[in-house]
């Protein structure tokens, strides 16, 4: 993959986020929140913070700065307005990072130390496809999450993002 393919994939990213926090806002607060037995991060606000955490951790990885969560299971904001409005800030942040991005730096070592303290070593280009990949695999978990509660999942395929030309 060279830089393009990431940009697109940061577009995608943000007009998925932008949708699943969409259908999200319609909902009853207490089903936003509640528990849910199925949910790895306990609920729909979990999940989603999750999401932030994930890209903060990758982004401060790999840029070197900015905001380090302290475990995966970090709440980085107990409302949804201000998680939604940090979402779209760090959406804009990986757009901006990929975009500005030389063709030689995706192979770029990247050393990094996990938040279990383990220390690893990747090219970029491998820790921006895990974070996009992470990003699907939690949204994908946030849409059953969204139908669980009663609420209407929104489309998140990205062929629906390529025909609203949206990347």
């Amino acid at each position: 993959m060279d830089r393009h393919d990431f940009v697109a994939f940061a577009k995608y990213n943000h007009w998925a986020n932008a949708r699943l926090y969409d259908a999200c806002a319609l909902m009853p607060e207490a089903a936003y929140f509640a528990p849910r037995p199925a949910a790895f991060f306990g609920s729909l606000h979990g999940t989603l913070n999750h999401i932030l955490v994930g890209d903060r951790a990758w982004m401060c990885r790999m840029i070197g700065e900015g905001p380090d969560p302290d475990s995966l299971d970090q709440e980085l904001y107990p409302a949804f307005a201000p998680l939604r409005q940090a979402r779209g800030a760090e959406d804009k942040r990986i757009l901006d990072f990929v975009s500005d991005l030389a063709p030689a730096a995706l192979d770029r070592e990247i050393a990094y130390r996990t938040l279990l303290g383990e220390d690893h070593v990747n090219p970029l280009r491998q820790l921006l496809a895990h974070l996009f990949t992470h990003q699907a695999h939690h949204r994908g978990q946030a849409h059953a999450l969204i139908k669980d509660a009663g609420g209407s999942p929104p489309a998140l395929d990205l062929i629906y993002c390529l025909r609203e030309k949206a990347v």
